[in-house]
């Protein structure tokens, strides 16, 4: 059993994220879903956005470490996964935790640090093309990961939209996201195996 904390994205903790969990626990997972946006949601994504710039990085940041500290105990090795604006945020603590035991990301990324160091297994899915993951920044991205010793795995879905994995929005795409989780519970399987 992999204990996996998972972020949501800009639109808030949203009912897809609850569904996800619910999937990873029917897996045989423990999983998190801290609420970054203290029980806002939206709709809108230029509401959402607007919300996000209000906050600032770093408060996302300073909430998401917070939320993730009661479970950092000696033995525990989470796995990090999240949406979009969620998956910046797990990349960020997945790298700051030297006992992370996997990254999972879904619809996004976030900078690299030049001097980061990790040997994190980390699993990407995007769309193709994605306006939020243009194919230069996904390179650079994939180049730094690889640099600082991720084994990183990319897996593109031509056709989708951003966030294609969330039923209740314009990006879904039904194929895409059943695709999406059979290879992440492969993925986490392989990782619960190892930890």
């Amino acid at each position: 059993m992999a204990q996996i904390v998972l972020f949501h994205s800009v639109y808030g903790l949203r009912p897809a994220v609850h569904q996800a969990a619910e999937r990873l626990r029917a897996a045989g997972h423990q999983v998190h879903t801290p609420d970054c946006f203290e029980g806002r949601t939206f709709e809108d994504v230029e509401e959402a956005m607007a919300y996000k710039e209000e906050l600032g990085s770093e408060e996302l940041l300073r909430r998401a470490v917070s939320a993730v500290a009661p479970l950092l105990v000696p033995e525990a090795r989470l796995v990090y996964a999240g949406y979009s604006l969620g998956a910046a945020l797990a990349q960020n603590l997945a790298l700051a935790d030297e006992k992370a035991l996997g990254l999972l990301l879904l619809h996004g990324t976030s900078d690299i640090r030049e001097d980061a160091t990790t040997s994190l297994p980390v699993q990407l899915h995007v769309a193709e093309p994605d306006a939020f993951e243009p194919e230069d920044w996904l390179n650079a991205w994939y180049l730094n990961m690889t640099k600082a010793g991720a084994d990183v795995e990319i897996h593109r879905y031509r056709g989708a939209g951003h966030l294609f994995t969330d039923p209740e929005l314009p990006d879904y795409d039904a194929e895409a996201a059943e695709r999406t989780w059979a290879v992440a519970l492969d993925f986490l399987a392989e990782l619960d195996a190892e930890g």
